[in-house]
Order: structure tokens, then C-alpha cells, then sequence
């Protein structure tokens, strides 16, 4: 199934704005705008504003308040790192991001064990079979992932 079609990151933030508002959390955003400011330019030179294309590159960080605790920064390269409750998933992309979050906040995300190897891995599932997992570092869960356990 594919999702709806994010074509900038300003449309992207606009999209975790409004499933903010949906599930009644705050949404603090940091834009960074030009090559100089985006984390992924280091090929830019210094002072440079623009891509050797013309165009100005937008990077956003969204802080969603709420347990989880859940922030999405969204890459011009048409690409997410989503982190919940201190998980990262990295190379979510932009179109997905929307379905993410509301499989983590409708409660469709939960976490599965295994006994050997030991540990407990996040399963995120989005509509179409697509499924994102991050295996859960150290030993213990948070009280949100331990709510989540199946």
C-alpha cells in the first residue's frame, strides 16, 4: 500500500504536526535551512547556502512530547531517523513517516523477546506489510516498552 506523497520536509512536518494534534501532543520543531546548516552536507563548502543544484536543503527535528518519548528528524534526501522511547530507526522514508507514528501512538508498535540469543527487539508495523524492528539495547525496558511486550 503506498503512502501519501510528502514531497518536501516542510510537508512532512506539517503531516507530524497534525498526528500531533490528533493524539494531543506538543510538537517542538527546529528547521535548518541552506547546505552550511544541514547535517549531511559536509560536502558543501564553507558559507555555502545552496546545493550544486540551486535548490536550498531543509532539515527539520520534531520533538513530539508524551511517553513515548518520540522525535523524527527528517533529511532532504527525502529520509527519516525516527527514535521512540530511545530507539533509533534510521532510512525510514519521509512518505512513511506519518504511518509510523500512528502505528506507535494507536498502539499497533510492541516488542517481542527471545530467549537465545536473549533480547527484545521494537516492531513498528505500517499498513501494506511493511515492518520496521530495532532490537532494544541493554537488559531492561522502559515502562513504555514494557507495556508493549507481546
Amino acid at each position: 500500500m503506498p503512502h501519501l506523497h510528502l514531497p518536501s520536509t516542510e510537508a512532512a512536518v506539517t503531516a507530524v504536526r497534525a498526528i500531533a494534534r490528533e493524539h494531543g501532543r506538543e510538537a517542538t520543531v527546529t528547521d535548518d535551512i541552506g547546505a552550511d546548516r544541514t547535517s549531511r552536507r559536509t560536502s558543501a563548502g564553507a558559507f555555502t547556502v545552496l546545493d550544486p543544484d540551486g535548490s536550498l536543503p531543509h532539515e527539520a527535528f520534531v520533538e513530539l512530547g508524551g511517553s513515548p518519548a518520540v522525535t523524527v528528524r527528517l533529511f532532504p534526501e527525502d529520509d527519516a531517523l525516527i527514535t521512540v522511547d530511545g530507539i533509533e530507526f534510521w532510512d525510514i522514508p519521509r512518505d512513511a513517516v506519518p504511518a509510523f507514528l500512528r502505528s506507535v501512538y494507536d498502539g499497533l508498535a510492541h516488542v517481542k523477546g527471545r530467549f537465545f540469543p536473549p533480547g527484545w527487539w521494537l516492531i513498528v508495523p505500517l499498513p501494506g506489510d511493511e515492518t520496521y524492528k530495532e532490537p532494544v539495547p541493554g537488559t531492561s525496558l522502559t515502562p513504555w516498552l514494557n507495556g508493549r511486550v507481546r
